[in-house]
């Protein structure tokens, strides 16, 4: 087999992976905006991901400057949007707050992260 079949024959097989790659759920946006300050506080988290969400195993978590959390409990998966989940919460005051999400995507990958945002008043 000579180098140029060798490499192609590799690349070929390689390719499928890349996909696979980039089948992950990932945060595509949020309400509030990540690092955003907003002027009111909102009453809910919206975050809307690249693939479907699989329910069960999605959460939110919002927790204000002290560290106790601040969101009204369980987060949910739209029905009409399976990409898009969000939690309520409790009433804001000024000041910063982070989300912490972890979601699984139905093609069962996880994903992890975490952004704040700002309430000026």
């Amino acid at each position: 087999m000579n180098r140029m079949t060798m490499y192609l024959a590799t690349f070929a097989f390689l390719l499928p992976a890349t996909g696979a790659a980039r089948a992950h759920a990932m945060l595509d946006h949020a309400s509030p905006r990540v690092g955003s300050t907003v002027q009111s506080a909102p009453g809910e988290v919206s975050l809307w991901f690249t693939e479907k969400l699989e329910p069960a195993f999605s959460r939110i978590e919002v927790r204000g400057q002290s560290g106790k959390r601040v969101d009204t409990g369980k987060a949910v998966v739209d029905t009409a949007n399976p990409a898009e989940l969000r939690i309520g919460l409790k009433p804001l005051s000024a000041g910063t707050y982070k989300v912490f999400w972890h979601v699984l995507s139905v093609d069962t990958h996880t994903t992890e992260g975490i952004f704040t945002f700002r309430v000026a008043r």
